[in-house]
């Protein structure tokens, strides 16, 4: 049964450790990813958040370009392209897509949408493109997304989304968990479909 999943990529596809190594050098600090206890990085810099604020716009395309994927992400993304629509959405602004999609391909990643929408708020685009599951590491955005669209929200567990969740987000470590998990949905929806499909 062919399901639409819908995938966040910042700290979800791609290492969520990612950019601290790029705070450290440009701000000469020593933050460490496990203290990073909120998503919003402005408080973990020594410079004002007009300062970092511009450091990060100007430095966006090189983030993105030189971000690792997060471990297994290439390999669950890959296997799940063959059987299911990969659609990719994401906080990054629109004008950030070359850089992305170069990302992707470079990482052997391909995909059925992506959509870089320039804002936190996904809701609208999520519900847009009738997506069945979502994947994200924003802890409100998680929350947000599971009650707004009554779809499951797998949350990829780090420092800084740490607040309780409700039962319809489901929280992993890593995309092998990610696959299970959604390998035990699969099989409960396919289930669900026969039963709906012999009752009528």
């Amino acid at each position: 049964m062919r399901k639409r999943f819908g995938i966040d990529i910042d700290g979800t596809v791609t290492c969520p450790k990612s950019i601290i190594p790029f705070i450290n050098k440009a701000f000469r600090m020593n933050i460490l990813y496990e203290d990073v206890n909120q998503y919003e990085l402005t408080p973990f810099v020594n410079v004002s958040e007009e300062v970092f604020a511009k450091w990060f716009t100007e430095n966006e395309p090189i983030l993105y370009k030189e971000s690792l994927p997060a471990q297994g992400a290439v390999n669950v993304l890959k296997k799940w392209k063959q059987d299911h629509e990969l659609f990719f959405i994401s906080a990054r602004g629109p004008h950030l897509l070359a850089v992305t999609e170069e990302w992707f391909f470079h990482h052997g990643l391909t995909f059925h949408h992506m959509e870089l929408i320039g804002s936190h708020d996904k809701v609208e685009t999520v519900k847009k493109h009738k997506v069945d599951i979502f994947f994200e590491d924003k802890h409100d955005n998680a929350v947000m997304i599971h009650e707004e669209c009554q779809i499951p929200v797998i949350l990829f567990d780090t420092p800084y989304n740490q607040e309780p969740i409700p039962k319809g987000v489901i929280r992993v470590k890593n995309w092998e968990e990610a696959n299970i998990w959604v390998e035990n949905w699969l099989k409960q929806e396919e289930t669900k479909r026969e039963a709906a499909a012999t009752f009528n």
